[in-house]
């Protein structure tokens, strides 16, 4: 009996002891990484709302099989992208509701991941509004909310939201994650730069509002679709996120994506000949910081650029982003971005 018992409580010891280094292996880090989608619509029509070219009898002619192939585009991108592991925090702009976030991780084999949508709706007048998507295994909510824009000297402006959480990872390290999109540059970009300023502004007065409460520069990811590059005036002055290879240990927000050079790839986007870095992923100070809690892994900071996300140029030259629409011209590729991502240390 005593043998049976010594042999059971070997196995015992050998399963805890296994699972604690799967456990460990598994969460060495947090892969936090942002998306632009490119108009990831359902193909319902939406009574309350008056853009609804994104249906079949729409403009787009967005049909439910065009939908569920951009839902499996999509799906099988982030896959790659998490290289098979569960990212810590995603977030995405450029949706239109819960239900097409749903639709992704739990219809999908993402649903494995145990993951979990963060999403209200906001006020953009074609509906597409940001998300956050985290999983539950190596992030723990506390709080989130959607921050809104409004300009005190015009009460008309209403742009996307600002989405903001707040985590606890397992050592109860705090992390506080934003997810932005924006104001385009569609109408000029001079004649909108205000717009995308007061984001900056807006964002800088919640960041702002964080260091006061914690009495110290708490650790924050900012992540999204700027229409803006880090060195215009909205990111670089107004936000005051300072480029990393400008870095000083009083600056508050460090932008890792100002670089190119150091991504991996030469922009998120394409325009005709040139590409460009709209989207960034910005941290505060206390996450750049080698320490022994939460930490960004250095050089970690990327743009995903796989090939199947591509197509060639043949206008004009090298290779471009396969879309889901060039204009009214149904493409079934992905998105007209490319994803980032960065790693954080635990």
């Amino acid at each position: 009996m005593k043998k049976i018992l010594s042999i059971f409580t070997f196995f015992i010891v050998i399963q805890i002891f296994s699972e604690n280094v799967l456990f460990s292996q598994n969460d060495k880090s947090i892969r936090i990484a942002f998306w632009n989608l490119e108009n990831f619509f359902d193909p319902f029509v939406d009574s309350t709302r008056v853009y609804n070219e994104f249906t079949e009898d729409g403009d787009q002619h967005w049909t439910l099989s065009r939908f569920y192939r951009k839902r499996n585009n999509i799906y099988k991108a982030i896959l790659s992208l998490s290289d098979g592991e569960p990212l810590g925090i995603l977030g995405l702009c450029e949706i239109e509701n819960a239900y097409v976030a749903k639709m992704i991780f739990q219809e999908t084999p993402l649903k494995k991941h145990n993951y979990r949508i963060i999403h209200y709706e906001g006020d953009d007048r074609r509906g597409i509004d940001v998300a956050m998507v985290y999983s539950i295994d190596k992030l723990q909510l506390i709080e989130s909310e959607a921050i809104k824009i409004r300009s005190p000297n015009n009460t008309i402006i209403k742009t996307r939201d600002i989405l903001y959480a707040k985590f606890y990872d397992r050592n109860s390290d705090t992390l506080h994650c934003f997810v932005n999109h924006w104001t385009s540059r569609y109408g000029g970009e001079k004649e909108t730069m205000y717009l995308r300023e007061l984001n900056a502004k807006t964002l800088r007065e919640k960041v702002d509002s964080l260091i006061l409460v914690s009495k110290e520069i708490p650790k924050i990811v900012i992540m999204g679709d700027y229409n803006d590059t880090p060195f215009d005036n909205s990111i670089i002055n107004v936000l005051r996120a300072k480029p990393e290879h400008r870095y000083s240990k009083n600056d508050t927000l460090i932008n890792l994506f100002s670089d190119e050079k150091k991504l991996g790839f030469e922009g998120t986007l394409k325009h005709q000949y040139k590409w460009q870095t709209f989207d960034q992923i910005i941290i505060s100070n206390a996450l750049y910081k080698e320490n022994k809690s939460l930490c960004y892994n250095k050089k970690s900071a990327s743009i995903f650029h796989a090939d199947f996300l591509f197509v060639e140029d043949r206008p004009y030259g090298g290779k471009k982003l396969f879309r889901t629409y060039i204009g009214p011209k149904y493409q079934g590729g992905y998105s007209d971005h490319l994803p980032i991502y960065i790693d954080l240390s635990k």
